[in-house]
């Protein structure tokens, strides 16, 4: 059984920078993409980054194209956010699917808890 912990969320100040971590346990994640997510309260979950299992497909939401970067290794995903905006403000999932080039949330099996992301202006 897969699980995923993320770390690295935090409060920060409008144009600054976060690293966030994906830890995977139980299976390597050679066997999986990776997606990364994001919710506010009251809001429906949006997924902001994805990357392939062999690391060769990435897709960005619009509203972090050109900011964000998505890596992997068979021990983790990681999220680069940059130049960060009140409007970024969220907590943010890592999951894993074994499906296609997709941010649609249903294609993805195992999901950690996730991270608090918080952008002061």
């Amino acid at each position: 059984q897969l699980q995923l912990v993320e770390s690295g969320g935090g409060s920060v100040h409008r144009g600054e920078s976060l690293m966030l971590s994906c830890a995977a346990s139980g299976i390597t994640l050679d066997y999986f993409s990776i997606g990364w997510f994001r919710q506010v309260p009251g809001k429906e979950r949006e997924g902001v980054a994805y990357i392939s299992l062999r690391g060769d497909t990435t897709i960005f939401s619009d509203s972090v194209k050109g900011r964000f970067g998505i890596s992997k290794d068979k021990y983790g995903s990681y999220l680069r956010m940059n130049d960060l905006k009140p409007e970024d403000t969220a907590t943010y999932y890592c999951a894993a699917t074994d499906g296609g080039d997709t941010l649609n949330l249903s294609a993805y099996r195992y999901w950690g808890r996730g991270t608090l992301v918080a952008v002061s202006p």
